[in-house]
């Protein structure tokens, strides 16, 4: 149990700051599930149940896919290589998850590969530039 708590406290450092960088990648990742609603036709306010069963695969992908890429960790907040690096594997894992999820019975939506190739690239536009901007501002060089 210590080495898997040890494991953990390497990839997600419980702080102020990794509680700040959670809220801004959640914010991304809710505009772009907003804008793809929006981009369809669908009513946010019409229909928010549809909105969070559309949300909820790519923020269960981003929890998990997150910590396993370290983007909580330190070092992904003192170096622009490790946080653009760390968060590219984390929304791609991110991504694959909330597509698989959605594609199952448990979400609306299925599986269409032009969405998966859409979700990676708006999603690595939203995070990385802001990952790398956190990372430039916070190790000193700003």
């Amino acid at each position: 149990m210590n080495s898997t708590v040890a494991s953990l406290r390497a990839r997600v450092e419980p702080s102020p700051t990794s509680a700040g960088l959670a809220f801004g990648d959640g914010a991304l990742i809710a505009a772009f599930v907003l804008l793809g609603e929006l981009r369809h036709g669908y009513g946010l306010l019409a229909d928010p149940l549809r909105v969070l069963d559309t949300a909820l695969p790519f923020f269960l992908g981003w929890a998990l896919a997150a910590v396993l890429a370290g983007v909580y960790a330190p070092r992904a907040r003192r170096s622009t290589r490790v946080a653009a690096r760390a968060t590219t594997f984390a929304w791609i894992g991110a991504a694959l998850l909330g597509q698989a999820l959605r594609a199952s019975p448990l979400f609306h939506g299925g599986f269409a590969l032009p969405f998966v190739l859409v979700s990676f690239g708006v999603g690595l536009l939203l995070l990385v530039p802001w990952r790398v901007a956190v990372a430039y501002g916070l190790s000193g060089r700003a």
